[in-house]
């Protein structure tokens, strides 16, 4: 351990950290400089929570990967969805035995298995649909995300169309639900739109308890009913779910067919490898995932230029020495410890040339030369996504149907510009051409 020094960091604004970021032209941009300038630990200000330590180190990532906090600020925009304790914030003694149930089955292959045959009828849906464009765009965040939205439905609520009583409770309209609340605008129909949605996963619940499908493990309301959590939780947990999961997926496809429309030569590549291991079949098994290595490499290659949850935060529960490349430094029990995703995934000292392409990146060798925490696209440390196998499932299994049927063309004159939202958005969509092929096209 060296000298201990101050951490470093620009000075201090009367707005809180706000015109600073504006001038830079966002979030990332003013990361980019500030650890561009300052090193791999910053302080800053951070509007909603005042002073923040930023780190983009990933050797300094990893001495604070076993903090279990967050900062309730930056999360109280969670709490609607929450009527049982807002679930991303709660203490680690209860926060633990919870995560320990959700990564039994998020990170299950029984739970990607028993699902599996549902979620391919769903993307070849949207196959169908996207075939049917006769050569319009088609918008990818538009439609993706909502795929995501009932994948996640079919998985949490039991199955598409699943039955409560006399009653079938369709996916379409928990979607459009979902859609209303996560609107942002404050209102009647908002308020409605979330009551359906806490009675809808409520009346699922009950039916499930009466079920004799009700302690099935590989089911997510299975699994916690039969861990004793309350139905309260268990509604919490489903709602919470939807919201990330949707999300986070459909941008990575996203973002993933974005970079392939604009490198051919890697595209042809993933499609040789779909047609070696898929054959005339237009749909993987769960085993053949397994066999599209290239298809993964490209997928996290994606992830890494474009993460889908850009920033993750902690709170620092006791006093903590730093140690890194730049020098040692102490922060005190209470700071917000920011996680710049996007500025750890571009840090030059471990991605050489950063802004290029190069899924290479993620062969065994090149990773294992690799600090772990180079590459944090779910997080990390204890409060990391319980559903980041999941999402790799859903993700892999979307890019091979859509990659076997379809080559995907930009729009002419389309400017794609990522917008830093809850999670990685792209102003304006990212619509796309598709065209079909055939096997050895």
């Amino acid at each position: 351990m060296g000298n201990v020094l101050p951490i470093p960091g620009p000075e201090w604004c009367d707005d809180g950290g706000a015109g600073a970021i504006s001038d830079a032209g966002g979030l990332h941009l003013h990361q980019l400089r500030l650890h561009a300038e300052y090193g791999g630990v910053v302080r800053f200000q951070l509007p909603g929570a005042g002073v923040a330590v930023s780190v983009s180190d990933p050797l300094v990532l990893e001495q604070t990967a076993r903090i279990d906090e967050r900062p309730a600020s930056l999360f109280a925009f969670l709490e609607p969805l929450c009527e049982a304790g807002n679930l991303q914030v709660i203490g680690a003694e209860e926060h633990g035995p919870w995560r320990r149930v959700l990564l039994e089955v998020f990170a299950g292959r029984p739970s990607h298995e028993r699902h599996f045959g549902e979620f391919v009828s769903l993307v070849e849906e949207v196959a169908e649909r996207w075939g049917g464009a006769g050569g319009d765009a088609v918008p990818l965040q538009k439609d993706l995300t909502a795929l995501s939205l009932r994948m996640i439905c079919a998985y949490a609520l039991g199955g598409v169309g699943v039955g409560v009583g006399s009653e079938v409770v369709r996916a379409e309209d928990v979607v459009d639900a979902f859609e209303v609340v996560l609107s942002g605008d404050d209102g009647t129909e908002q308020q409605t739109s979330l009551d359906y949605l806490r009675s809808t996963v409520d009346r699922v619940i009950a039916a499930r308890e009466e079920s004799d499908r009700g302690a099935d493990r590989s089911d997510l309301i299975g699994a916690l009913l039969a861990a004793g959590t309350t139905p309260a939780r268990i509604r919490d947990t489903v709602m919470v779910t939807m919201l990330a999961a949707h999300h986070t997926t459909g941008v990575a496809v996203s973002w993933t067919l974005h970079l392939l429309g604009r490198h051919p030569e890697v595209a042809e590549r993933v499609a040789a490898e779909l047609d070696r291991v898929l054959g005339e079949r237009s749909a993987p098994d769960y085993g053949d995932l397994r066999e599209l290595t290239y298809l993964e490499m490209v997928l996290k290659e994606s992830m890494r230029l474009y993460p889908p949850g850009p920033y993750g935060a902690r709170e620092a529960t006791e006093d903590m020495v730093l140690d890194g490349a730049d020098g040692t430094y102490e922060i005190p029990a209470g700071t917000t410890v920011f996680y710049p995703f996007w500025a750890v995934h571009m840090n030059p000292d471990h991605w050489p040339e950063p802004a290029k392409f190069v899924p290479e990146r993620f062969t065994p060798e090149a990773v294992a030369q690799r600090s772990r925490f180079a590459y944090v696209p779910f997080g990390l440390g204890p409060r990391s996504c319980e559903g980041a196998g999941l999402a790799m499932v859903e993700a892999q299994l979307t890019l091979a149907v859509l990659l076997k049927r379809f080559r995907f063309r930009p729009v002419a004159g389309h400017e794609v510009t990522p917008v830093e939202r809850f999670v990685l958005w792209a102003a304006d969509d990212i619509p796309m051409v598709v065209t079909p092929r055939a096997v050895g096209d």
